[in-house]
């Protein structure tokens, strides 16, 4: 009876009669019956087990079959259509066909893998003639170790190296030595940066683009540059008589009058020049500035004016010239009356064309003093006191019971001595240290919660005033009404 032959995919490969031997496939298949059937099964378990070693390719493959090429000592597999190499690359100096991506090709020069539909380059790279790729080497040093570098390589030429490190390269040994360099620097050096030239680049040898730093400009160091954030300069810096300009319009200008030795400080195109410096603080300020027909104090902030003194106690002017004075003197040697032109002279005796002063006591002498005071500026009497810390206007004071301070801020319980003054119509200690308190007449007063006109006013806490009546004294009578709960500054009548 005939055996129906299956393959492992249980698809039927062939039928083998009775007394036959088939050889459909590179293996001899033997029927039933067949005399000789040792030979032919010992012969196919050495082909088996040789994997059909030869130059020449089994002529009966089937899909998975192997076989060892002897010629190229390469192991082989049947894909069903064609032989393929199992591991390794395909050697051929033309294009392999019916390769799986993932597949290597190798054809005589270089390596490529199969994308699954070209073939990508693995290396080596090549350009033209000569080398031209980025190549990973060993260099040996002077110093008897060695280095690992890289160098960018165009055409067997190396164009630059990139280290980790700087070191002088062993040139004793010409395969170590490398044409255009002998000291490698840490990051990149280009050829012809030799170190007889302090690193600078010889020839046109140039790393081209934008550079966010440099060590050096025209070989010069960043320091013997002006920068913004460092303008200094090591030498004297000499201009000419046009001196220097700033500005997109040449705005300001530094320079040395034509035709004489006058320094020149102008505006070119606007109608003043502002003088700026920090104060104690640190803040920028504008003390002074100059137009074409004045000299006026500069803005502290957008337009107003800043309080500018001239001189100092300790450094006076020694004399100011002036047509016209407009203003408040605080001291003077003498007074002219500009009518009769008598000068009148300081003094502290009531002496003919004197002004009145006061003596070492705070007296005032004078022959007869005629006059009535009809009207004061502001409003209330106030003395100096000594607090504990520095007080907001209106804050309700009351005696420091501790402490070497004079006066604190008031709270429940405590008896009010008085209000900080915001202008005191008169000050008395007016010398001594400390706040001016107010004692008697009109002052804002710092209350909390509601108030109305003719309330009276009581001490609160935090140097607070209120109406409520919380076993605090009496503080002033409002002058006016608000209905806002929060802390605000009420103009009262002080009782206290």
């Amino acid at each position: 009876m005939a055996y129906t032959i299956d393959k492992y995919s249980t698809g039927q490969l062939t039928v083998i009669e009775d007394g036959t031997v088939d050889q459909t496939t590179d293996l001899k298949l033997v029927g039933k019956n067949y005399a000789g059937y040792g030979e032919i099964q010992n012969e196919n378990f050495v082909y088996l087990l040789e994997n059909f070693a030869g130059s020449a390719s089994p002529p009966r493959a089937i899909a998975g079959q192997l076989w060892f090429d002897t010629g190229n000592s390469k192991l082989k597999f049947y894909d069903g259509f064609q032989w393929r190499t199992s591991g390794g690359a395909e050697v051929n100096t033309n294009t392999p066909t019916g390769l799986k991506e993932g597949d290597l090709w190798w054809n005589g020069q270089q390596l490529k893998v199969y994308d699954g539909t070209n073939f990508v380059l693995i290396g080596p790279q090549a350009a033209g003639a000569g080398q031209t790729q980025i190549v990973s080497r060993t260099v040996n040093n002077n110093q008897g170790g060695s280095n690992n570098i890289i160098t960018a390589v165009v055409n067997d030429e190396v164009v630059f190296t990139i280290s980790s490190n700087e070191f002088t390269i062993d040139s004793t040994d010409a395969e170590n030595a490398i044409s255009g360099f002998d000291r490698i620097r840490q990051g990149i050096t280009l050829k012809n940066t030799l170190a007889a030239n302090s690193g600078v680049t010889s020839g046109d040898w140039r790393l081209w683009g934008t550079a966010s730093n440099s060590d050096k400009l025209e070989g010069k160091t960043a320091s013997d540059f002006v920068t913004s954030a460092g303008a200094s300069f090591s030498n004297l810096a000499s201009f000419a008589d046009a001196g220097l300009q700033i500005g997109d319009s040449g705005d300001f200008a530094l320079s040395v009058e034509s035709l004489t030795t006058n320094a020149v400080i102008a505006n070119n195109v606007g109608t003043q020049i502002v003088i700026n410096v920090k104060d104690d603080g640190g803040i920028i300020r504008n003390p002074i500035r100059f137009f074409s027909d004045s000299v006026n104090p500069g803005f502290d902030t957008g337009t107003n004016v800043r309080s500018v003194t001239l001189g100092e106690d300790d450094r006076r002017w020694e004399r100011v010239y002036a047509n016209e004075f407009d203003g408040l003197a605080l001291t003077a040697k003498a007074l002219k009356d500009v009518g009769t032109q008598v000068e009148y002279l300081p003094a502290l005796t009531a002496g003919i064309n004197t002004v009145a002063l006061r003596d070492g006591l705070g007296d005032i002498y004078a022959n007869v003093f005629q006059g009535i005071a009809s009207e004061a500026k502001y409003a209330d009497l106030a003395e100096k006191y000594t607090t504990d810390a520095d007080y907001p206007v209106g804050t309700v004071m009351a005696v420091a019971t501790q402490g070497t301070a004079e006066a604190r801020s008031a709270n429940r319980g405590s008896i009010a001595i008085g209000v900080v003054s915001a202008e005191p119509a008169y000050l008395m200690n007016s010398e001594a240290e400390g706040q001016a308190i107010g004692l008697k007449g009109r002052v804002p007063v710092r209350v909390v919660g509601t108030v109305n006109k003719g309330d009276a006013v009581y001490v609160d806490d935090n140097g607070c005033a209120s109406t409520a009546i919380n076993g605090g004294c009496l503080v002033g009578i409002a002058l006016e009404s608000n209905s806002s709960e929060e802390e605000k500054l009420v103009e009262c009548v002080l009782k206290v």
